[in-house]
């Protein structure tokens, strides 16, 4: 299993954990790994990517990324992983952004 990625147990916890109890402070955005992208992209088979929200155990939102086919399917299986490694901001944000404080 690459290190950008989690089960589909676990994601599918963060999923309902974002929808059954959202955090009260959103993200402003997230850093995501261009070597996770990059390894998503190089995947057969897929040629979009979508994100999930989540919430993980200790209370940190994440962005998850699957695999999307031709014909707009999420590709989740034993040759299509679920990745993350996203680092929520605050914490890892650039506040010179425009985007930080549009």
């Amino acid at each position: 299993m690459s290190d950008f990625t989690i089960t589909l147990d676990e994601a599918q916890k963060w999923a309902t954990s974002w929808r059954t109890n959202p955090p009260e402070d959103l993200a402003k955005g997230h850093l995501i790994p261009g070597e996770a992208l990059s390894e998503l992209l190089a995947t057969e088979g897929v040629v979009n990517v979508r994100a999930y929200m989540g919430v993980d155990t200790t209370g940190t939102q994440k962005l998850m990324f699957v695999g999307v086919d031709a014909d707009g399917k999420d590709l989740i299986d034993a040759n299509h992983l679920i990745y993350d490694n996203t680092q929520p901001c605050p914490k890892n944000c650039d506040p010179t952004s425009p985007l930080y404080n549009p």
